[in-house]
């Protein structure tokens, strides 16, 4: 049994820990990647297949809902598929648990509500996964050579460092003007630097990483759009009935002074 004063410190502690995660700035999930966009679902669901399915999964989701991506059956085997997986088994990585344990020191969390569970008052989930899939810097420090500005010491490699190159966290001096007499306080400040092109171009990339946050809220949610669409016209069909209901309500009480 957990001692009292063990989840006392737990209580008062989780307040501390959440607000220190929203102290970090995120970038915003760009206002051209929309949730209803197939094709950019598509291509997210891609690169999700192709770079991330290896260690994580999304096993509360199954190959064959991507059809209502507009993917065929044939479509879903013969691009996402890279395992002996059948069209209607769930989204699971091949990765051994203890393997990945040993490996990472932690098996790689499961995926399929990484985008809703990540949202804070910092910013939403896919905020949350945007700023950190583009915030991979060099650290000879770390086991792994990788650093994050976003999740300080995370486990993970950057396995797509390849397609957005290698950057350093570099630390620049700026001048804050201070009062009339020209006074100037100094502050550092640190940034992210590409010193290694990658493959791709940083918009390209960061396009890339767009529409895989895309896919990535998708799969938290995969009815949002039809739940969204028919909320719309339920409170179409209440507002007509309201109408009518107010018209039987005069005509029940004409008569009544």
């Amino acid at each position: 049994m957990m001692p009292a004063r063990t989840l006392a410190w737990m209580l008062l502690a989780a307040p501390l820990l959440a607000a220190a995660s929203e102290d970090v700035k995120l970038d915003r999930m760009p206002a051209d990647v929309r949730p209803n966009d197939l094709v950019s679902l598509q291509r997210g669901a891609q690169v999700f297949a192709n770079y991330c399915l290896g260690c994580h999964g999304a096993s509360y989701m199954r190959y064959n809902r991507l059809q209502d991506l507009g993917l065929s059956e044939q479509q879903i085997r013969d691009n996402l598929i890279l395992t002996g997986a059948k069209v209607g088994d769930l989204m699971k990585t091949g990765m051994d648990s203890r393997d990945s344990r040993e490996w990472f020191g932690a098996p790689p969390p499961d995926l399929t509500v990484i985008a809703r569970s990540r949202a804070s008052g910092a910013g939403s989930g896919a905020d949350w996964l945007y700023s950190y899939l583009r915030g991979f810097y060099r650290d000879p420090s770390r086991p792994n050579g990788w650093n994050n500005t976003v999740f300080q010491n995370v486990a993970m490699p950057h396995v797509l460092w390849q397609l957005q190159g290698e950057q350093v966290l570099a630390t620049e001096v700026q001048s804050i003007p201070r009062g009339s007499k020209g006074d100037a306080e100094k502050h550092e400040v640190q940034k992210l630097v590409l010193e290694k092109p990658g493959s791709m171009k940083p918009a390209e990339y960061d396009r890339m990483v767009g529409d895989l946050v895309n896919f990535l809220v998708y799969v938290g949610e995969p009815s949002r759009h039809s739940r969204v669409e028919l909320g719309i016209y339920v409170l179409l069909f209440l507002g007509v009935l309201f109408v009518f209901a107010y018209l039987l309500k005069k005509e029940f009480w004409k008569d009544v002074h």
